[in-house]
């Protein structure tokens, strides 16, 4: 699998890359709450490809009403072209050429990794403001994805990552993984409404990528 290096700086938990373990759900980090979520978009090359690029451009959090600001480059390499064993066949994994072009054609950046942004959540009448590091991004043939950690300010501390993939038989899924608690002892306090809230938002990002769009 090609994975560019996890991110560590400043986040607010230890477990780095921890939405990649399979055991997430029974083993979490100690103290925090998992989850996994997954959705089919589709099926075939086309709609695995749109997926992807609505993905890695923010699409999912956009997409569930969430507004993405204040984004600062990260740290990640870009595509490098196709790689071949020595007999000159192409190598069985191959990175996809997603991050070839660094921004969209309206001028959005493709998400990299040690990217930071600041997410502005809606919450009944107010807005929280979470902030985040991209911990990692997965860039396959069949498999593209990024995770980002809490940084200092985020209601919760924890990971979460979003992976579309596309199977044998052609279908093309979004997974949700995450772990977390409360980010600091007040919003503690606020736990139950934050876990709901959470679960609201998981739903939506489920539902950002589908072809029939948000609901």
């Amino acid at each position: 699998m090609r994975r560019e290096t996890f991110t560590d700086a400043s986040v607010t938990y230890g477990a780095i890359g921890g939405t990649l373990a399979e055991d997430l759900l029974s083993y979490p980090p100690k103290g925090y709450r998992p989850i996994e979520r997954s959705v089919r978009l589709g099926s075939g090359t086309e709609r695995f490809e749109l997926a992807t690029k609505s993905l890695m451009t923010w699409g999912v959090q956009r997409g569930s009403g969430i507004r993405v600001t204040e984004l600062e480059a990260g740290t990640g390499v870009q595509y490098a072209g196709i790689v071949f064993n020595e007999d000159g066949s192409p190598a069985s994994e191959q990175q996809h050429p997603l991050n070839e072009a660094i921004f969209t054609e309206d001028g959005t950046p493709y998400i990299v990794n040690g990217m930071t942004a600041k997410l502005k959540i809606p919450f009944g009448p107010f807005t929280i403001t979470a902030p985040l590091r991209v911990v990692y991004v997965i860039d396959e043939v069949n498999r593209i994805g990024f995770a980002y950690g809490t940084l200092k300010g985020h209601p919760e501390s924890g990971e979460e990552s979003f992976i579309v993939e596309k199977h044998d038989d052609d279908s093309v899924w979004l997974t949700v993984r995450a772990f977390s608690r409360a980010g600091s002892w007040y919003y503690r306090l606020a736990w139950p409404i934050l876990r709901t809230q959470q679960e609201k938002f998981t739903k939506r990002y489920l539902r950002a990528l589908h072809p029939a769009g948000a609901a």
